[in-house]
C-alpha cells in the first residue's frame, strides 16, 4: 500500500511538511491551554490587610526583642537556669521576626547566663 492510501484509510489529514509540530492525536484542532492555568479574571487582591499584618509583625518582633533582652539581663543576676533559656527562646523568636540585633543579644545573654550557672555553681556550694 502506498502512503496516500494508508492516510485515506486511517482518516488522517495530510499536513503540510513545513510545519514542525502537529497536536497529536487531534491533528485538525489547534488548542490553547493557557486559559486553564491562568487565574480567573475576576480575582482581586486586597493589600490593606497585608500592610496591617506587616506592621503588627514588626511591632511584635520589636516587643519580643526588648522583652528577651530584659529577661537576658535579669538572668545574669538571678534565676539564671530558669530565665536564661527563656531569654534564648524569646531572642530566637525576635531573630526570626527580622529583629536580628535584639534577638542575637537576647540569645547570647540567655545562653551565657545558663552556661555560667553550670560553671560557677560548683564553687558556690
Amino acid at each position: 500500500m502506498s502512503k496516500d492510501k494508508k492516510r485515506k484509510k486511517n482518516n488522517f489529514k495530510v499536513v503540510d511538511s513545513k510545519r514542525s509540530r502537529v497536536d497529536y492525536p487531534r491533528k485538525d484542532h489547534q488548542e490553547e491551554y493557557a486559559a486553564e492555568v491562568a487565574p480567573p479574571v475576576g480575582t482581586s487582591v486586597q493589600h490593606s490587610r497585608s500592610v496591617e499584618r506587616e506592621v503588627d509583625d514588626a511591632s511584635t518582633g520589636r516587643i519580643a526583642g526588648y522583652v528577651g533582652l530584659g529577661i537576658g539581663i535579669a538572668s545574669l543576676f538571678m534565676w539564671s537556669v530558669i530565665l536564661g533559656p527563656i531569654a534564648a527562646v524569646i531572642g530566637f523568636y525576635a531573630y526570626s521576626q527580622d529583629r536580628k540585633t535584639l534577638g542575637a543579644w537576647s540569645m547570647v545573654l540567655g545562653i551565657l547566663a545558663t552556661i555560667s550557672y553550670f560553671v560557677l555553681i560548683p564553687f558556690a556550694r
